[in-house]
């Protein structure tokens, strides 16, 4: 939603709220998975998105996710002027201690609304711990708590994203 200003907005049950800048740590680590994501699925039928990409859940409701995959989308040039697109595949949530509920509740029901997605990811820059909810069917999903080293897996597109690429501290 753009309401010149460079303040940044969602819509929740046709409810315009204003959203909170993120953390240091929060930037890092989304900026640390949008760089391997970029690199790995530069090629392929995929784009990665970062938050200033509006996601459309319904008709009264928008998001702006962390990361967004979408995969089989029309060329970049038809894109130009969209402000929101449909039909994500993968979601990814970088956590902060003020949303951690709000993305691991209400937003998680809403992703999985969504038949086109297929990996909803939480990463907890914090703990450096990640969670993934993945589909298993049209209304069956498998959650995965991982720690250590265990990255996040989004086994619809093949990948890994690596523990130590996200939380990488250089």
């Amino acid at each position: 939603m753009d309401f010149g200003t460079d303040k940044r907005f969602e819509l929740e049950d046709g409810v315009i709220v204003m959203m909170a800048g993120g953390t240091e740590a929060h930037a890092w680590v989304q900026l640390n998975i949008l760089s391997w994501l970029r690199h790995r699925l530069r090629g392929t039928s995929c784009r990665p998105y970062g938050p200033d990409m509006a996601m459309q859940i319904s008709e009264t409701e928008i998001r702006y996710p962390d990361i967004s995959i979408y995969c089989d989308q029309p060329p970049r040039d038809e894109l130009a002027d969209r402000r929101k697109l449909t039909d994500p595949h993968v979601v990814i949530e970088v956590l902060s201690p003020s949303t951690t509920q709000l993305d691991q509740g209400t937003k998680l029901e809403e992703y999985k609304s969504i038949p086109s997605i297929r990996t909803i990811a939480f990463v907890d820059p914090i703990n450096e711990m990640c969670r993934t909810v993945e589909r298993q069917g049209p209304y069956s999903w498998m959650d995965s708590i991982f720690s250590g080293q265990s990255g996040v897996v989004v086994p619809s597109l093949d990948l890994l994203i690596p523990h130590a690429e996200i939380f990488a501290h250089d």
